[in-house]
Order: C-alpha cells, then sequence, then structure tokens
C-alpha cells in the first residue's frame, strides 16, 4: 500500500469508530414511555374558522384552532405522532372553488393540505368524500399516480401533503393493486425511561393502516364503477397486519373512516369498526365518519352503546379508540403508555388513556386560532369569498331549516323543485317511457343543529348569491332519478319518519320530540302540492305514515313514480329500503347545487308562495298529557309563524344545556 493511500484511509478510521459509538444501544427490557396518538377526523376543508355559506366567522370549527390543542398536546406528549383520519379535502366553498371552480394546477397543493403540512401531520387516511371529486382530482392533488381509467398515466406526479397517505381496501380495476399504499411503518424516535429511571433515547416502530367505507362504490358509482373495487375491512386487515408485523411493525394503529355498527358483517358494510378491533394485531384504532364524539359517558348514540363498547374509557372489545367529532371541533389523544419487553415495545392497556378535546373552553369561549394558517391560505381565502358572493337570483322570504323538523320547507322546496324540475325535463327529452309517470322530488334539511346553534341553513331575504345556494345544498351530489312504486314510496317516507321519538300521549312529563340518532339529512321529504301525508308520531317506527294521497286520492301499492334524488340516497346512502341502486333510471352527470343554482338564476325572483309553501306532511294530531318538545336556534320563532307553523311556541331562551340551544314546544293538537 502506497503511503499516499495509507494517508487517505488513516483518517477515515477514527471517524468510523465515531460514528459506530453514537449508533443507539438497544432498548433495555423494562424501559416505559407514554407515545400519544393525536387524531383529526372529518375536517372537511374547514381550513379556517369561518363560514363561507353566513360569510362570518365562526369560532366553533376550525384546524386553525385544533392546532391549539395539538400544540397543547404535543407539550404534554413530547413523544406523539399526529395522524388524520380522512374526509378532509371536500365539505366548504374552499373546497369546491379549488376543485370546480378555478382547479388546482399540478404545482399547487390543497390548501387543507397546505395546513396539515404546517402542523407536520405524521400520516392520513381517506374517507369516503375523498372521491366526491373523481379519482383525477384525487390522484393530483394526493400527488399520487393511480393506475385506473379516467386518469392519465402520462401525467407527472403532482404536488401532494408532505406525510404519507395510506388506504388498504380499495384496488384498481386494472392493475389489482391497492389504490394508495396500503400501510406504511414510522420509525418514531422517542424519548423513554430506562429501568434504571434515567432517559434514554429509543425507536418505536408504528404502523399505519387505512380504511374507506366499502358502500363508496355506490355513493360515488359514477366515478368509481369500472375503475376501482373494495374488500372489507376485517380482511382486509387480517391480510396486511401480519405483513406489517413481519416488517418489524411493533405497534399497528387503525384509521379507519367509519363507526362502530354489530350488525351480521358484511364486506361492503358502512361501519364495519367493530369488527376491526376484534381482529387480531390492531393496538389501537382512529375512527370517524359518523361525525361523533367518543370517548363519551353522557352518548346516547346507538353505536357506542353495543357490548364490548366503553363509551367512558373510549375501549371497543379492549382496543383503545377515539373519534373526533368532526370539523376540527375536537382532537382525538390516545396516550399509548408502552413497556419494552427487551424485543419490542408493547402496549400497557391498563396505563392508556384516551379522550377527545374540545375547542371550546370550560367558560364557552374558545381556544385562540394559529395565526399562521391564515396567512397561509390567505389568497385562497379571499377569492373563496370573492367567487361565493356572486348573485344569481333574489328572494322575497328568508329561506332557513331552524324549524324544519315540525314542517318549515322554505329552505327545502325550492331544492325539490329544481331536482324535479331538472327530472321531468331529462324525461321529457331522452326517457319517453316514463314520460306517463307522477315526477316528485325528494330532499332534507342538511343543516339542522347537529354541529351547533349556528349549524343551520339560513338564507335571508334579498339577494341569493352562490354561498346560498351552497347552504341550501351543502353537498356535491348528483341528481338521480329512481322508478319507485306508491309502496317503496311510503316505505321510504316511513324511514324518514325515524327521525322522531315515539312520543306517548299519556306521559305527563316532557317528551323529547328529536331522534338525534336518525340525522336530519336522512329525514327525506316531499313539497308538492298533489301530495299529502301525515305523519303520526304516537305510532312506533314502521307504521307512522298516513292519509298518503296523490291529487287528491290515496297512493296505491303498485302505483308508479318518477323521484329526484341524489346518487347518495338512490345507491344505498342512509339504509332506506328499496334504495340500493336497482331503481335508479337517470344517474346524471349534473351536480344537485348547480342544477339548483341554474334553477334559481332562471326564476330570478323567488317567492313565499311559489317557492316555500307547498308543505306535503303534517303531524297527525294527538292530545298529549305532557308537553313534546325540541331544541332549536333561540330568537326565531317568528321564522315558524312566517311559514305558517302556529302549533309552536317558547318554553325557554336558554335551554340549560350550555349550548345555546332554546327550547321549544310542540302542540300535536292543532
Amino acid at each position: 500500500m502506497s503511503t499516499a493511500l495509507r494517508l487517505l484511509i488513516l483518517p477515515i478510521a477514527p471517524v468510523l469508530l465515531a460514528a459506530c459509538s453514537t449508533l443507539p444501544a438497544s432498548t433495555p427490557a423494562g424501559s416505559t414511555a407514554t407515545l400519544a396518538l393525536l387524531e383529526t377526523t372529518d375536517l372537511h376543508a374547514n381550513v379556517l374558522s369561518y363560514d363561507y355559506y353566513k360569510l362570518q366567522d365562526e369560532p366553533s370549527i376550525g384546524l386553525e384552532r385544533t392546532a391549539a390543542l395539538i400544540a397543547q398536546a404535543r407539550t404534554q406528549f413530547p413523544n406523539n405522532l399526529l395522524l388524520d383520519n380522512g374526509d378532509t379535502i371536500q365539505g366548504t366553498a374552499l373546497a369546491d372553488y379549488q376543485a370546480l371552480v378555478k382547479p388546482l394546477a399540478c404545482d399547487q397543493t390543497l390548501a387543507i393540505y397546505k395546513a396539515m403540512n404546517l402542523l407536520k401531520v405524521d400520516g392520513g387516511g381517506i374517507g369516503n368524500h375523498e372521491f366526491n371529486y373523481g379519482l383525477a382530482f384525487l390522484s393530483q392533488v394526493t400527488g399520487n399516480r393511480f393506475d385506473v381509467d379516467s386518469v392519465d398515466a402520462a401525467r407527472p406526479r403532482c404536488a401532494g401533503p408532505q406525510f404519507p397517505q395510506v388506504l388498504a381496501n380499495v384496488y384498481s380495476v386494472k392493475s389489482g393493486k391497492p389504490l394508495f399504499a396500503p400501510y406504511h411503518i414510522i420509525d418514531k424516535q422517542i424519548t423513554a425511561a430506562g429501568a434504571d429511571g434515567k432517559a434514554i433515547t429509543s425507536t418505536v416502530k408504528v404502523g399505519i393502516i387505512s380504511f374507506a367505507p366499502p358502500t363508496i362504490m355506490s355513493w360515488d358509482k359514477r366515478w368509481l364503477e369500472g375503475r376501482v373495487y373494495t374488500q372489507g375491512v376485517r380482511e382486509t386487515a387480517e391480510k396486511f397486519i401480519p405483513e406489517m408485523r413481519a416488517r418489524g411493525a411493533e405497534l399497528v394503529v387503525a384509521i379507519s373512516h367509519g363507526g362502530l355498527d354489530n350488525s351480521p358483517y358484511s364486506p361492503t358494510m358502512e361501519n364495519g369498526n367493530y369488527y376491526l378491533s376484534q381482529v387480531p394485531g390492531v393496538d389501537a384504532m382512529l375512527i370517524g365518519h359518523s361525525h361523533q364524539l367518543f370517548p363519551n359517558a353522557a352518548s346516547t348514540v346507538p353505536q357506542f352503546n353495543l357490548p364490548g363498547v366503553d363509551k367512558v374509557k373510549g375501549l371497543v372489545h379492549g382496543v383503545p379508540t377515539v373519534m373526533a367529532s368532526l370539523w376540527g371541533k375536537h382532537l382525538g389523544v390516545i396516550g399509548l403508555r408502552l413497556r419494552h419487553d427487551g424485543k419490542q415495545w408493547v402496549i400497557d392497556k391498563a396505563q392508556t388513556t384516551v379522550e377527545a378535546r374540545g375547542i371550546q373552553n370550560a367558560d364557552k369561549s374558545y381556544v385562540q386560532p394559529d395565526p399562521a394558517i391564515a396567512k397561509l391560505i390567505a389568497a385562497e381565502h379571499a377569492a373563496t369569498i370573492a367567487y361565493v358572493q356572486t348573485p344569481v337570483g333574489a328572494t322575497d322570504f328568508r329561506m332557513s331549516t331552524y324549524f324544519a323538523d315540525v314542517g318549515d320547507i322554505s329552505a327545502i322546496e325550492v331544492v325539490n323543485q329544481a331536482q324535479a324540475g331538472y327530472l321531468a325535463a331529462y324525461v321529457k327529452a331522452n326517457l319517453p317511457q316514463y314520460a306517463h309517470l307522477p315526477v316528485l322530488s325528494m330532499s332534507s334539511p342538511f343543516k339542522s343543529g347537529s354541529a351547533g346553534v349556528t349549524d343551520y341553513t339560513d338564507v335571508k331575504a334579498g339577494n341569493v348569491a352562490l354561498n346560498n345556494a351552497a347552504d341550501l345544498y351543502l353537498y356535491p351530489n348528483a341528481l338521480y332519478g329512481v322508478r319507485m312504486t306508491g309502496a317503496e314510496l311510503k316505505a321510504w317516507l316511513e324511514h324518514s319518519a325515524q327521525r322522531f321519538n315515539t312520543i306517548d300521549p299519556a306521559k305527563a312529563a316532557p317528551q323529547e320530540l328529536i331522534n338525534t340518532a336518525h340525522p336530519s339529512y336522512n329525514f327525506d321529504t316531499i313539497t308538492s302540492k298533489d301530495v299529502r301525508y301525515e305523519i303520526d308520531v304516537t305510532q312506533p317506527p314502521g307504521q307512522r305514515i298516513k292519509r298518503l294521497s296523490y291529487k287528491g286520492k290515496a297512493v296505491g301499492a303498485q302505483q308508479e313514480f318518477l323521484i329526484a334524488t341524489n346518487n347518495y340516497r338512490a345507491s344505498g346512502g342512509g339504509n332506506f329500503p328499496g334504495l340500493d341502486g336497482s331503481k335508479t333510471v337517470l344517474a346524471s352527470p349534473d351536480n344537485n347545487r348547480e342544477l339548483l343554482i341554474a334553477y334559481i338564476t332562471q326564476q330570478k325572483n323567488l317567492t313565499r308562495a311559489n317557492n316555500g309553501a307547498a308543505r306535503s306532511w303534517r303531524f297527525a294530531r294527538a292530545a298529549t298529557k305532557g308537553p313534546v318538545v325540541f331544541h332549536t336556534a333561540p330568537d326565531v320563532l317568528d321564522l315558524a309563524q312566517a311559514a305558517g307553523i302556529d302549533n309552536v311556541t317558547l318554553l325557554k331562551a336558554d335551554d340549560g344545556a350550555g349550548k345555546g340551544f332554546a327550547l321549544y314546544q310542540l302542540d300535536l293538537s292543532k
């Protein structure tokens, strides 16, 4: 060896020795640590605390406020992973603006993802609403190349979020492979306490795997059919979790966009996490989709009152589980207590904690937003506001859903008119074989207070702008037409009537009218001068629809109708009897909201008489010994009276629950 070569090599040896000396030693058995899993879910593009429909600040929502909870949790738990459950990119006018109005360029990042990058999200799952804008858009904004028809394979990889996104149970028809990476293993460096109590540095390998509801195949059939297919949550987990373990995952976190359902297992079930929790190897579950809060000791929601579900400790069959409601209102926090057994980190479930923390303080104020987020998306925010202020028509009456549960159709009839008009025109032009059938429409009050006292549709009299249309029709659904018999129509209405509890006329104590387990968006109603029916809430579910008539005559069981609705409902969304996709005669490519805008533009001036008075249903009269009560916003009784609802009175301006609602009474005898 030459002297020169020796001189080149000799200095390297100490460097190599130094590098070896800094390699972390193996973690000693008996070491302990706490690793916090922080969950956001169902953000629905609510980046800021702002309501684009009302064009005003809304402090009860927004990732910019969840950011404060994230910062607090990271201070409390220095070892943490921030993970998102999905339904992230759709849900606000901001989202629609970036997807439909001024679509993102390939090198641009969605506003919601920009905020999540700033917050240093560690990983994310995919929900059902990610598919609402189609596979090409999803491929672009997530920075993935989907090997499916409808996506240009030659297009370069576009900008996406700076964190891994996984999805295990949606596959490409073309390749037979998962659309996204099915899982990802995060090498998380943590600070732990050795068996001697001294601080040490260690690494825990955390595997994340995600699942979307298989029902996307029905809900977004127009985008997905023939391009992708799904597999069930349980069998997918059983397939991939052993593989994750073999690749070194010490912990497996299931990010599953769904709730809990103990109905017999099906690979197509919407909320399969009751069964996912029983798959060996699942260490924690981050769930969502249902827009509920878990754990929650006071919850009366059926899915949290099932055998094996501990709604106090946040356990499902012993698996730590959290659901952080929606729109950034809460942050899920699972404090996994870890112990090292000499080979790997394992969970001490007895010392693991689960909670969902809210952005509202005990004094009803809200945590302060992170100002960096508003600054980051200022341009997108301003452009969205300018867009939604574009006027399309005018109205001489206020259209709201404050009293939709008791009969006010002021915010529903114009939607039904737009849907029915579209379907009738399409049938006349393209489906003459159905031209003899009556055309009806079904719609529901999408916003009825479930997310808080400001969560109502409310379009003031005056100009109607694009943001008002988005308030009237919240989702980017497509118009579908279904062919139904009179018996099937009645069954549809019966299912809708589950919105109400069964009222006992002889009971003297106050009785709650609304069954909160049946969301308002599943309370479909007809608004037609030709249709009349009553809902008898003193009868059990399934026996409530009385005197259903069309043009003054009782609807016959075999009488046929064409009914305008949306792709979600027509394809099985909400589990309505008979609506499984088989009754669809028109799967329109046109968006319900867009055709609503076109209708208002054509009408120019909406009036109460022409567009807000055709109430088809009434409550069947019944004298009750005690009061029948419901909750809605305070100071709006005049809206009920203006809509002709004359059997409602205000009992308390504050119902005492601390959420700002007022208590009203419904007199069923009138």
